[in-house]
């Protein structure tokens, strides 16, 4: 079997970003060989990836579970594709969408940028906010007006609480399984805590009990989830937001966001990668 890649994506220089496996082989395991693997890595995704009918088949696995989309692996993916075929675009098919991740040499660093699966977004349900709320110590008037709640989907769906205070951000906490359970109740892949610096530039922290994490230090699928919401809320973001994540868990990350005008349409999430020794 091929040997599992580690590279860190959405890393702030050569510090941070959010580890993820990558495994490139002329066949995708079984889903069970893969699950172990993804254990036995223990980051909170591993990209599995193989030749296929379209580009590349992908299958994206958590320590528990498989996922449907991960975007740090999608990029972790890009950047050893670029080792491995050289500078290029790579369509990339999901259980459930096609997408494509670029891939390119960036001096010393590897770069990489998604094109997520298609964007939507809702208001959450006064439940879903409510447990969600008791979940984090929160209450309504920490919340920022001018982004509401809301259910956001780009391949995954994620829960977006937009808090006023920066001080509350830093300040997340969540019992681990109290937060599987909500997470696996509502479908969510994430919960993302983000307090909006200026129009263009967000901070961010992600639960991710689903997946056996308590957080992730970047996300790219909430990141073109956030980016979806924020084109359907006519948010003034000027076609492009910088998100700054995993400060609190001392993995500085950063992930620029590009937010073209058509509703529904790809989000691109773009950032540095970085290799990890096992």
């Amino acid at each position: 079997m091929s040997t599992i890649q580690r590279i860190s994506a959405f890393s702030d220089g050569n510090v941070g970003g959010n580890p993820a496996g990558v495994l490139i082989a002329e066949e995708l395991p079984d889903a069970a060989t893969m699950q172990r693997i993804a254990a036995e890595v223990g980051y909170s995704e591993t990209a599995f990836a193989a030749p296929g009918e379209h580009g590349w088949r992908v299958r994206y696995f958590s320590p528990l579970a498989e996922v449907p989309f991960c975007g740090h692996a999608t990029i972790a993916l890009g950047a050893a594709l670029a080792r491995a075929k050289g500078d290029g675009v790579f369509p990339l098919q999901l259980n459930q969408a096609r997408i494509s991740v670029q891939g390119w040499r960036d001096g010393d660093q590897l770069r990489a940028a998604l094109q997520s699966p298609p964007t939507h977004s809702e208001p959450a349900s006064p439940g879903l906010l409510a447990s969600a709320l008791e979940l984090f110590g929160l209450v309504p008037d920490d919340l920022d007006p001018r982004l509401p709640p809301a259910r956001i989907h780009a391949g995954a769906d994620h829960l977006l609480l937009a808090l006023r205070d920066p001080a509350k951000l830093s300040a997340m906490a969540y019992d681990l399984d109290a937060g599987r359970q909500l997470m696996e109740d509502a479908a969510l892949l994430t919960i993302a805590l983000v307090v909006a610096e200026t129009p263009r530039r967000f901070h961010a922290r992600n639960a991710f009990a689903v997946g056996g994490v308590f957080e992730d230090p970047a996300t790219g699928a909430a990141a073109a989830a956030l980016g979806g919401y924020l084109r359907d809320l006519g948010w003034p973001h000027g076609g492009a937001v910088e998100i700054v994540q995993g400060v609190d868990m001392g993995l500085p990350s950063r992930l620029h966001v590009e937010i073209g005008p058509e509703t529904g349409a790809s989000i691109r999430v773009s950032g540095a990668t970085r290799p990890l020794v096992a």
